[in-house]
C-alpha cells in the first residue's frame, strides 16, 4: 500500500473539519484507494486546536521548515486564508517539489499565475477544487468533465453569508441589518462581513471559476462588484410582486474574445433554478455550447463540506503520478473586458404625488436610450413609490438617465437600482 504524508498549515474551522475527515475516513480510503495518507506535521500556534482533535502534539509547531525539511512529506494543504505567510509558505513548498492544496480563494485568484510557474518547474501538484463552492465539485467539472464544450456562460450564487441574509429577508420579513446579526450569531458571518456582503469573496471565486471555463486570465481587477448592504424590505417585496427573488449573483459571459463579468444583487424569476437556493446553501449555473444548461448544487462553505473538497484532492494528489496540469491560459492581449454592463434594471424611486412626473421621467429615460418595459405606481399620500423595470439596456445609459432624474424637483430619492436576469 502506498504510504503518504500530509502536512496541515493551520487547524481552524477547514483545517479542523480536514483532520477529522481523514481521520474519520482513513481506513475506508486505504481499501479503496489503497493509500494510507498519515498527517506527519502540523502548524498551528493554538495547541488547545489540536488537543481537540486529538492530534500529536509532537507533529505539531509553527516552523515552516519542519515540512519543507521533511522530505517524506510529499502534499501540503494550507488553511491560513489571507495572501501572507501562506503564498511564502506555499511556494516555498511548491519549489521543494511538495504539491499543494488550498481553499484560500482570494491568494489563488491574485497568485495563480505564480503558482503555476513554480508548480511547472518542480513537478509539483496544485489542487483548489474547495476554493470555490465548499465541497461542490465544480472546479473538476470544468476541468474533467466539459472538455468537448466551449463554456459561454458562468451565473452562480456563490457566497452562503449572502444568500442566508437574502433568504431571511425573504422568508421572514428580515430587514438586513437585522438579519446579518443572525447571521454572525450563527457563525455564517464574520464579526466584519465586508468580504461576504460587499461582494469580495464572490469577486475571487468568480475570477477562479470564468479563469478556467474560458482558458482566459479573468483577474478580479475587470470584475464589477456590489454588495448587498443596500438591498431592503421594500426591494425584497417588489420582487415579490413582479415574479422574482432577489440574490447575490456572480454571472460572467464570454462571447468570443469579449469576456464580462460582475458581482452584484441582482432581481431571479422565481421560475429559474438558482431562485430556489435558500439558506447557506451555493449552486453555479452554466451553459456550454453543446451540453446546453448545468446546474451544480450544495453547501458552499463551512468545516465537513469544503473539507471534503480538500480530501478530494488530497486522495487525487496522492494517486497521481503525473500531477493534473490545467489548460494553458489563451494570451489575453486580444480580450476586451466589458467596460459597460449589459442588463435589465430595477429603479425605485420615491417621488411626488403630482401629476406628469411619471411621464417627466419616462422622458428623461427616453433621452438616455432607455425603454420602460414595467411601471408600478402606488398610491400614497405626498410622497409615493414609483418602480420602473427597464429593457435590456447599458448600466451607463442608466446611470447617466438617474443623473438627469435625480436633479428633478419633484423626485424625492432615488432608492436602489439593482440588475434584472433576462
Amino acid at each position: 500500500m502506498k504510504k503518504v504524508k500530509i502536512a496541515l498549515l493551520g487547524l481552524g474551522t477547514v483545517g479542523g473539519g480536514t483532520y477529522r475527515i481523514l481521520t474519520s475516513q482513513h481506513d475506508k480510503i486505504a481499501k479503496d484507494y489503497g493509500i494510507d495518507l498519515e498527517v506527519a506535521c502540523v502548524l498551528e500556534k493554538d495547541l488547545s486546536k489540536a488537543e481537540a482533535l486529538g492530534v500529536d502534539l509532537s507533529i505539531v509547531s509553527t516552523d515552516i521548515n519542519n515540512v519543507l525539511a521533511n522530505d517524506e512529506i510529499g502534499i501540503v494543504a494550507e488553511f491560513f486564508g489571507g495572501i501572507e505567510p501562506a503564498r511564502t509558505f506555499l511556494l516555498k513548498c511548491l519549489k521543494a517539489g511538495k504539491s499543494i492544496v488550498t481553499a484560500n480563494k482570494e491568494l489563488f485568484s491574485k497568485h495563480w499565475e505564480e503558482f503555476e510557474a513554480a508548480r511547472a518547474e518542480s513537478g509539483a501538484g496544485l489542487y483548489f477544487e474547495a476554493s470555490c463552492v465548499g465541497g461542490v465539485p465544480i472546479i473538476r467539472a470544468l476541468h474533467e468533465s466539459l472538455q468537448g464544450n466551449d463554456v459561454c456562460r458562468i451565473m452562480g450564487i456563490i457566497n452562503g453569508t449572502t444568500n442566508y441574509i437574502l433568504t431571511k429577508m425573504s422568508d421572514e420579513g428580515a430587514s438586513y441589518e437585522e438579519a446579518l446579526s443572525e447571521a454572525q450569531r450563527l457563525g455564517y458571518a464574520e464579526f466584519n462581513p465586508s468580504a461576504d456582503v460587499d461582494g469580495y469573496d464572490a469577486m475571487y471565486k468568480l475570477s477562479i471559476l470564468s479563469t478556467l471555463a474560458y482558458h482566459r486570465k479573468v483577474p478580479i481587477d475587470v470584475i464589477s462588484r456590489e454588495g448587498i448592504s443596500t438591498i431592503t424590505r421594500e426591494d425584497i417585496a417588489y420582487a415579490k410582486e413582479l415574479g422574482y427573488a432577489i440574490k447575490l449573483l456572480a454571472v460572467s459571459t464570454c462571447n468570443g474574445d469579449k469576456i464580462e463579468a460582475a458581482v452584484h444583487p441582482t432581481f431571479i424569476p422565481l421560475n429559474h433554478p438558482l431562485a430556489s437556493v435558500r439558506g447557506s446553501f451555493n449552486a453555479v449555473f452554466l451553459v456550454g455550447n453543446n451540453v446546453g444548461e448545468l446546474m451544480f448544487y450544495g453547501r458552499g462553505a463551512g468545516d465537513l463540506p469544503t473539507g471534503s473538497a480538500i480530501v478530494s484532492d488530497i486522495v487525487t494528489a496522492a494517486r497521481s503520478t503525473v500531477h493534473t496540469r490545467y489548460p494553458q491560459l489563451t494570451d489575453n492581449s486580444s480580450v476586451e473586458f466589458a467596460k459597460d454592463c449589459i442588463d435589465k434594471f430595477y429603479v425605485r424611486l420615491t417621488v411626488d404625488n403630482k401629476c406628469g412626473v411619471l411621464s417627466k421621467i419616462a422622458s428623461a429615460f427616453a433621452k438616455h436610450g432607455v425603454s420602460i418595459t414595467t411601471v408600478l405606481q402606488k398610491d400614497g399620500d405626498d410622497k409615493v413609490p414609483l418602480i420602473f423595470v427597464t429593457e435590456q439596456t447599458g448600466e451607463r445609459s442608466v446611470r447617466g438617465a438617474l443623473a438627469d432624474i435625480e436633479k428633478m424637483s419633484e423626485v424625492n430619492k432615488i432608492e436602489n437600482i439593482i440588475h434584472v436576469a433576462g
